[in-house]
């Protein structure tokens, strides 16, 4: 009997889910609205590039929310934690990572973004023991770029985020150090607040024990609730979702050429880190006529010698004013159905093993 993989990367939650819209009383709304009036009074200058950017940032729907919640409604915190995000996105420009720049980190698939959970969560599974290369920003950066694809992923009413982590072959070599491990718990924690709403640890060896002590005390309680060592996957993730050697029916085989290629297009993101309106998209939303999204103006900003941007990390892009950016797009659309289907539109080769 042969068995069936698959290329393709699953886009959509499965049918059946529908993530509830949040509900605010008036006093949060009141607080939620004078939390946004503070964040858009840090906004860069309008001559800034980067100003559109951050603007839109501040505006998606539920941001200020989060912030909100993760503060336990104690504005004054919500305003010092928004604030250290905005100075560090200032700093990493994490909507503006190039995917070329990235792109070699992921030619392993040791961190790969593929399925939903029961709740409508993206999964983001990461794999240790596949690690390509050795410490450095690009690492980050990567990681960052996972979970802002991860973002662009999440359907209507869902602004969180599964992670699976998969030891399975892992060794102290290939197991990232405590305090590479502490640096990306501090930009979750800190700058992606409440977008974890899962983090799922399974097949960790007696050995690699003492890494969650070491990293245990740099947890804060309410990502700590959030963490569970093997759990029964089936449970947690449908069927389809779930690939088969966690106990699911979803044959999946990654390939990088083909996976990044479906990642980068579905989310909109050019080689260069720039942003587009994927066609999937445009059949939800109604996007400005007079605005082609899918095309930069006659001239682009010269950042060539602007010290506020890494040439490394953000080269000069352009994202259509008239069209907020993918993760924006999904929260704001929340009276809208997504179409009852599981995958991208786009059929994926299937990989027959006798």
């Amino acid at each position: 009997m042969s068995v069936v993989f698959t290329h393709e990367v699953v886009s959509r939650p499965a049918p059946s889910v529908q993530p509830e819209v949040k509900e605010y009383t008036a006093e949060q709304q009141e607080m939620i609205t004078e939390l946004r009036e503070y964040a858009l009074s840090c906004l860069l200058p309008d001559t800034d590039p980067y100003q559109p950017n951050e603007q839109r940032w501040i505006e998606e729907p539920e941001c200020c929310a989060r912030y909100m919640r993760a503060a336990k409604w104690k504005l004054a915190d919500a305003k010092k934690r928004i604030k250290g995000t905005i100075d560090w996105r200032r700093e990493y420009k994490p909507d503006l990572i190039s995917a070329d720049e990235v792109e070699p980190e992921n030619e392993s698939g040791k961190i790969i973004l593929n399925g939903f959970d029961n709740d409508g969560r993206p999964i983001i599974t990461m794999r240790p023991g596949r690690q390509n290369t050795k410490p450095s920003e690009r690492q980050i950066l990567h990681l960052i770029f996972c979970l802002e694809r991860a973002i662009d992923y999440m359907p209507p009413n869902q602004d969180s985020m599964m992670i699976l982590v998969d030891y399975r072959s892992a060794s102290l070599k290939t197991n990232p150090s405590i305090s590479t491990a502490i640096k990306v718990l501090g930009i979750l924690q800190n700058h992606y607040v409440e977008r974890l709403g899962r983090a799922i640890v399974v097949r960790l060896p007696v050995l690699l024990n003492f890494f969650f002590k070491g990293i245990g005390p740099f947890m804060d309680p309410v990502t700590r609730e959030k963490m569970k060592f093997n759990p029964s996957l089936p449970d947690l993730i449908p069927a389809e979702h779930l690939e088969t050697e966690f106990g699911g029916q979803f044959n999946y085989k990654f390939d990088h050429k083909s996976y990044w290629e479906q990642i980068c297009r579905h989310s909109g993101v050019r080689p260069d880190g720039s942003r587009y309106t994927p066609d999937w998209k445009k059949s939800t939303i109604n996007v400005n006529p007079a605005s082609d999204a899918t095309s930069p103006p006659a001239s682009l900003p010269d950042l060539t010698n602007d010290t506020d941007v890494d040439s490394s990390r953000a080269p000069s892009v352009y994202i259509a004013p008239a069209t907020l950016p993918a993760s924006v797009l999904d929260t704001a659309s929340k009276t809208l159905q997504m179409e009852p289907t599981a995958r991208d539109d786009v059929s994926s080769p299937q990989i027959v093993v006798p």
